[in-house]
């Protein structure tokens, strides 16, 4: 945490000092990408990267200078994960498993390494780095006997009714990219981002098993019987442990994208005098 409050700080001070630029590269661009998404967590302790699934996303930028810009971007992904996956011994136990969409809209500042200008034969490409806010929606879903049930619905971890874990969160986003000039308005760029969740129920897995027959009276046979997947015999004691709610989960994405520029390259002030 404390090296992503670091980056804010210097971000954050580029953007209120500026720079001294030796063109002011200014104007938008637009376009699109494509890549993968994952995703860590209570069902995925260990970094597996086995089930990667595709997604893609449309963004603007605005280029304030060859050094600082601002992204807008909507990414949809999806993401899953099963314990079956796991080699520890508890995980393969507890035998529970999710997938969910990912719909994901971010504001990020972006900081280029090297002076970068469209259309220039030196400064045409560079690595930047970039830190903003997210928000997203999500929804785990599991399956049970062929059917897919939406767990935020089944209070699998004895939630009351009303009180259910919202699947419109926040989150901060960051990461570090690449681009380069096709040409003077086509970009290529490719990017790594995370995002750091202010929940740990992306995959409906947070705290401790709460008394089954709490949830079958509240919820219903489907609910129980989702809330404790382990295999026999069960583990699903009311107060043990079904999760780690002091590390909040995360998701990634990988991506790949072209991006169009419609502004232009305006000369540095002091050759204007």
């Amino acid at each position: 945490m404390m090296n992503q409050l670091r980056l804010w700080v210097l971000l954050g001070g580029l953007v209120l000092t500026g720079q001294q630029s030796f063109a002011q590269m200014r104007g938008f661009e637009t376009g699109g990408w494509i890549g993968i998404s994952n995703y860590f967590g209570d069902l995925n302790t260990n970094w597996r990267v086995n089930r990667l699934h595709p997604g893609g996303g449309l963004g603007a930028r605005y280029n304030f200078n060859d050094r600082l810009a601002m992204r807008l971007g909507a990414t949809y992904g999806q993401i899953s994960a099963y314990d079956s996956d796991s080699k520890n011994d508890f995980e393969l136990r507890r035998n529970l498993s999710f997938k969910s969409i990912i719909v994901d809209g971010t504001a990020q500042f972006e900081f280029n390494f090297m002076p970068y200008v469209h259309g220039h034969r030196d400064y045409f490409y560079t690595p930047y780095l970039f830190a903003g806010f997210s928000m997203f929606y999500f929804n785990p879903r599991a399956e049970l006997d062929g059917e897919w049930y939406n767990l935020a619905e089944q209070g699998t971890e004895g939630q009351f009714r009303g009180e259910e874990y919202n699947t419109t969160q926040a989150a901060l986003a960051y990461g570090f990219g690449f681009k380069m000039d096709l040409s003077y308005r086509w970009s290529f760029n490719i990017e790594l981002s995370g995002r750091k969740l202010f929940t740990d129920y992306l995959d409906d897995v947070s705290g401790v098993y709460a008394d089954i027959r709490d949830i079958r009276a509240q919820r219903g046979e489907i609910a129980a019987a989702l809330s404790d997947r382990s295999i026999e015999p069960k583990i699903g004691e009311p107060g043990r442990q079904r999760g780690n709610g002091k590390n909040n989960d995360m998701y990634a994405f990988l991506t790949i994208g072209m991006m169009y520029y419609f502004g232009d390259i305006r000369c540095p002030e002091f050759l204007r005098r």
